[in-house]
């Protein structure tokens, strides 16, 4: 249902309760009289008793003392089934196929970055904003993302499936500031959140231990085979959604030399074991790719890990959706489920350029 406000063409603030958000939402006001704060209840906070989490129990109550401060209307949208259906099955369910799956990067797209949007737009909003730290310029007449002065805080590697026609409407005020500014900021407008200690990246698993997770909300627990890189049976695994590409520790596998997880095989239910020289991988095929540019240069940087370093490679695209990433130097652990994005520098920084779901390697 929608909420009656009397604002017209709102200024739609996305706040979780944290600092961040909570700024974003205090720099708009200063420069608009139209700003709504909205808040996502994702799951349930009886759940979930962590402090570093976002978008349940004390963080809807903290985004409505925030937007009581800065005097904005606020209003908090049950988003849990939404949240269920788009980021938490899909994440117990990429585990069981021998996936490692990025649950941020689907909750930026397909409940912040598609629902929150489209609710903004079903207000007759002006724009949505958001806490994330990345930068939003024009750069020869097309909007451009771009890596944030806070390189700690980038998060540019969690935006990549923003569509471009979407750039128009979203706002990202926090791209030019370091975090330790955020806070003084928010010291300095009285926000009660100043030093709020920041939510962890899966919001829906406090502790951490998504094994357990996925254990306790998944009934399928299929024992099966470690095996090396010549098919001999070396020993058996709980359940392939113990495991992740290129994991070394806890595989329960004992030899002279160490040994990664190579390859997690679904059908066979087996978890294939080598050496760290077996591991490396020439190219990747990646599917659902977006691109964030009209035109793509062979030669890109990318990342393939939401902290891991760039990357030099060549793209080269075999269908709309579907390209092909060539690596300049061979890398170790690439993980089907997880998330290739590209970039390329030029005098604005580091552009964020797009990037695509890894499919398989080579």
């Amino acid at each position: 249902m929608m909420p009656e406000t009397e604002i017209e063409n709102p200024i739609v603030v996305a706040m979780s309760g944290g600092v961040d958000s909570s700024v974003a939402a205090a720099l708009m006001k200063k420069k608009a009289s139209n700003v709504l704060g909205v808040t996502l209840k994702l799951y349930d906070e009886k759940k979930v008793k962590n402090s570093k989490t976002c978008c349940a129990g004390i963080d809807i109550l903290d985004a409505k003392k925030i937007a009581n401060t800065i005097s904005i209307p606020h209003y908090v949208l049950d988003f849990q089934k939404i949240f269920k259906e788009s980021v938490i099955d899909p994440f117990i369910n990429d585990y069981k196929e021998g996936k490692t799956p990025i649950p941020c990067i689907n909750c930026n797209e397909k409940v912040k970055f598609f629902d929150l949007l489209e609710f903004t737009k079903k207000l007759n909003g002006t724009a949505l904003v958001t806490g994330h730290y990345i930068k939003k310029m024009r750069v020869e007449n097309e909007w451009a993302l771009y890596v944030p002065e806070d390189k700690d805080r980038d998060q540019s590697y969690f935006l990549f499936s923003i569509k471009k026609a979407d750039l128009d409407f979203v706002e990202f005020p926090l791209g030019d500031f370091n975090k330790s500014q955020i806070r003084d900021f928010a010291k300095s407008m009285n926000l009660h959140v100043f030093d709020k200690a920041d939510s962890q990246d899966i919001c829906f698993i406090p502790d951490g231990d998504y094994k357990s997770f996925i254990k306790k909300n998944s009934i399928d627990e299929e024992k099966g085979e470690v095996v090396d890189i010549n098919n001999n049976v070396i020993g058996q695994h709980d359940g392939i959604y113990n495991f992740t590409i290129g994991q070394r520790r806890g595989i329960g596998v004992s030899q002279s030399n160490p040994l990664y997880v190579k390859k997690i095989d679904k059908e066979q239910n087996r978890v294939v074991v080598a050496s760290k020289d077996h591991i490396k991988s020439k190219s990747i095929k990646l599917n659902n790719t977006n691109y964030l540019v009209n035109s793509m240069p062979s030669k890109i940087k990318v990342r393939i890990r939401s902290t891991g370093k760039l990357l030099d490679a060549t793209h080269s695209r075999l269908a709309e959706d579907k390209c092909q990433i060539n690596f300049n130097d061979p890398e170790a652990a690439v993980s089907p489920g997880q998330a290739c994005v590209f970039y390329s520098r030029d005098n604005n920084g580091l552009r964020l350029l797009g990037g695509g779901w890894i499919e398989s390697s080579k």
